[in-house]
């Protein structure tokens, strides 16, 4: 549909500049664009408009073509008695079905066809003037003629205001709405120094603005939280917003964070323009020398293990440890240097995390250590009471020493009789025992548990 795609270019300009011509002159004063995580952001817009006094009705162009149109609030010197949203846009079905009972014409280089437009689905089908009938289930090689535009397609969304001013003249409008199709998320980069002590974290945010209008050289903010939304069901050919925001933290030399009710809110220091199909990336803020902690973790349960040692990186996102900032939830992707080139090590997904908070990041599974995780025997005391006897033997094929956090789940009602090595509660279910382990040589855990019905 090449040569018909062409035609109604030449259509769609047509309509733009007529439509032009109906549409309201302004001059935007400022534009501010608010963006939550996941399909939502606000729009603030002032345009300075010029107005007849009394009822009049005014265009407004350049709107998100997935606005949410009850969610407009209107500022201006008088009252908007009405407000109607057209987002019937131009396309070629559009047109074709605004079309049908009416006369068309199809051409190419070698043929002129008119009739009367009776389909157009999947197929075009007309009735010719001596009444026979035309199919042509491919229309590929036609460019397609019509009149004019029909009524009510319109190129781009627009809002339309019948409204009551108490004055002539130009006026400022200030004009705020939500949309669906914005939506950002929070990225980390992390390296680590040759002896896993210390990283370079870098953060970053995504933006992405697919809400069918570009905002240029708008004051942006972001907003973080979990800001409830009722769900409504979205009318016909409305779009509403489906919204779940997050946290973010900035640099401070791109991004102010303030409080803002329950929520933080981060503006960015400078104007920038979102184009609509645009995802763009700000840097939020870089933390040299993080204090890093290399940790092993081996987590048994009731039921068969995976017998794979954990290998997982902790810090502190404290203010001495060059961060003490907000972090939103976001991936973490984890490199090292093995010399001569940086190597992807591992990432992992954080939730949002307040600052003075610990965070700790699974990186994989530990290539050189082993686990032998059984349970050696079972002993019924009584109908309700019965003593179990675990064993979990660590191998360790690394040329240093380790210790293995083991995370062992043991359930509800239970009592420790004895263990070979000391335990620290995780919470009422689990115990963790610190299992330190020399290079090349294996440790032997044994513990009795007492269950009580």
């Amino acid at each position: 549909m090449k040569s018909s795609r062409i035609f109604l270019a030449y259509l769609i300009l047509s309509a733009f500049i007529a439509t032009l011509t109906y549409a309201q002159d302004y001059e935007r004063k400022s534009l501010n664009v608010t963006v939550y995580n996941n399909n939502l952001g606000v729009i603030k817009d002032v345009r300075n408009i010029n107005i007849e006094k009394g009822v009049s009705n005014i265009k407004v162009t350049d709107v998100a073509e997935k606005i949410d149109p009850t969610s407009v609030n209107i500022k201006l010197n008088g009252t908007v008695l009405e407000q109607n949203y057209q987002y019937d846009l131009v396309s070629l079905n559009k047109i074709l079905e605004k079309y049908i009972d009416k006369e068309i014409t199809l051409l190419n280089d070698k043929t002129v066809i008119s009739g009367t437009l009776l389909s157009c689905g999947s197929n075009i089908v007309l009735r010719k003037k001596d009444g026979g009938l035309l199919m042509l289930p491919k229309i590929d090689d036609y460019q397609i003629s019509v009149g004019t535009l029909p009524q009510g397609l319109i190129t781009m969304p627009t809002l339309v205001w019948t409204v009551d001013s108490k004055s002539s003249g130009k006026q400022d409008v200030e004009m705020s709405y939500m949309t669906e199709g914005m939506g950002w998320h929070a990225e980390y980069v992390a390296v680590l120094n040759d002896k896993d002590t210390k990283m370079d974290l870098k953060s970053w945010v995504s933006i992405n603005n697919m809400s069918g209008a570009t905002y240029p050289n708008a004051d942006l903010k972001l907003i973080a939280g979990d800001v409830n939304r009722v769900q409504d069901m979205p009318p016909p050919n409305v779009y509403r917003a489906k919204m779940y925001a997050e946290a973010v933290d900035a640099a401070a030399q791109q991004f102010e964070e303030k409080s803002f009710f329950e929520y933080h809110i981060y503006t960015l220091q400078r104007p920038t323009t979102l184009s609509n199909n645009e995802t763009k990336q700000i840097s939020l803020f870089e933390a040299d020398n993080v204090q890093i902690k290399k940790k092993y973790i081996y987590k048994s349960g009731w039921y068969s293990s995976d017998k794979k040692v954990q290998v997982a990186v902790e810090f502190f996102n404290k203010k001495d440890n060059n961060l003490g900032v907000p972090m939103p939830k976001g991936k973490v992707r984890l490199y090292k240097s093995e010399g001569t080139t940086v190597e992807f090590i591992g990432e992992d997904q954080i939730d949002h995390t307040p600052k003075d908070e610990n965070v700790t990041l699974k990186v994989g599974d530990a290539f050189d250590i082993k686990v032998e995780d059984i349970e050696k025997d079972q002993k019924r005391i009584s109908d309700k009471v019965a003593d179990h006897s675990y064993e979990i033997t660590i191998k360790n094929k690394k040329d240093e020493d380790v210790v293995v956090e083991v995370e062992k789940y043991l359930g509800y009602n239970w009592e420790m009789l004895e263990s070979s090595i000391s335990f620290e509660k995780k919470n009422a279910m689990t115990v963790v025992f610190k299992v330190p382990v020399k290079k090349d040589k294996e440790t032997k855990l044994t513990f009795k548990v007492r269950y009580s019905n």
